[in-house]
């Protein structure tokens, strides 16, 4: 677990410095803080919840990480980006970035999903739409929803973000 923890703040703090980088036109900071164990309960609610949240992304990504399948987090993220743009050049060029690196066969970061999934996306990409990857996005939010996101909620890690730190809990036994 020492080594989750330290794999996780350097992704953080990494995370971080960018954000700054990406802030300094606006002349503000912000530091990262860890989230209370309050909020990080939040997380085991619904899968949305810990995708929605800064810190609980990062927490996520770095848990995939370490199971080697962070691929699946990397497709997710580049889908709802490639949803947001408006430039049907910028599209383009896009989806092809996303096919070569999640889809297409011995891609480097190559996703889990099925051969009629994969020619569909194909087909899809010589006209690029938004939609012409929430097929396989959706299989992969379904896989990270039903297999990574319980693994999570049991690790050391998130267990760990939910306990309450008590100053006076020694005290309180006598």
């Amino acid at each position: 677990i020492k080594d989750w923890k330290t794999r996780l703040n350097y992704f953080l703090q990494n995370s971080s410095n960018s954000n700054k980088r990406k802030s300094k036109k606006a002349g503000k900071h912000r530091n990262y803080f860890r989230p209370s164990p309050e909020e990080a309960q939040l997380w085991s609610e619904a899968f949305d919840e810990l995708l929605a949240n800064k810190y609980g992304l990062a927490a996520f990504r770095a848990f995939l990480k370490s199971e080697f399948c962070e691929e699946n987090i990397e497709f997710w993220l580049a889908c709802e980006d490639f949803k947001k743009t408006k430039s049907p050049q910028k599209l383009t060029s896009k989806a092809k970035k996303i096919y070569n690196d999640f889809i297409e066969k011995e891609a480097p970061k190559e996703i889990n999903i099925d051969f009629q999934t994969k020619n569909m996306i194909a087909q899809n990409i010589q006209e690029a739409t938004h939609t012409c990857f929430s097929a396989a996005q959706k299989r992969v939010y379904s896989l990270m929803e039903n297999n990574s996101y319980p693994r999570f909620l049991e690790s050391e890690f998130y267990q760990e973000l939910c306990k309450k730190t008590s100053i006076s809990g020694a005290t309180q036994g006598t």
